[in-house]
């Protein structure tokens, strides 16, 4: 009887050739999907903000008004039994933040719209423009 003591592994050579295409294969791949990612957080931003307009309206079809600066948009998702005509909650759970995760900004207005709400966007700050632009309800 004759044993074979001979094992089949990879070399640390076959082990970098791997790694090295790996490498070079993430680096052309990854930024088209960092790019995509971008894409997404601003689509997700505009539904929620779009969610959040359709919960203040049946806000304001129940109650007559819409929330006041100081209630806020967690009014939609916390029970309040004060305010007259009050069928909440009107979304089931809280959306607060953007997918950046920086707050919501709500605003009664006295112009052409009642209310405004803005996501400030990536760099959650005013203004800016492309990624970092702000997005609002009322853009097109």
């Amino acid at each position: 009887m004759k044993i074979n003591n001979s094992k089949k592994a990879f070399t640390i050579i076959e082990l970098m050739v791997v790694i090295t295409i790996i490498g070079i294969l993430a680096s052309l791949v990854a930024p088209k999907f960092m790019g995509k990612l971008e894409t997404a957080k601003i689509k997700t931003t505009k539904a929620q903000i779009e969610m959040l307009s359709t919960a203040l309206d049946s806000f304001n079809l129940d109650t007559g008004r819409y929330p006041t600066d100081s209630e806020g948009l967690k009014v939609l998702w916390i029970r309040n039994n004060d305010i007259r005509g009050y069928n909440g909650p009107y979304l089931p759970k809280p959306v607060n933040a953007d997918a950046w995760g920086n707050p919501y900004i709500y605003k009664t207005t006295s112009g052409d719209h009642a209310f405004d709400i803005t996501s400030y966007g990536k760099d959650g700050k005013e203004g800016g423009d492309e990624k970092n632009a702000d997005i609002s309800i009322w853009d097109s």
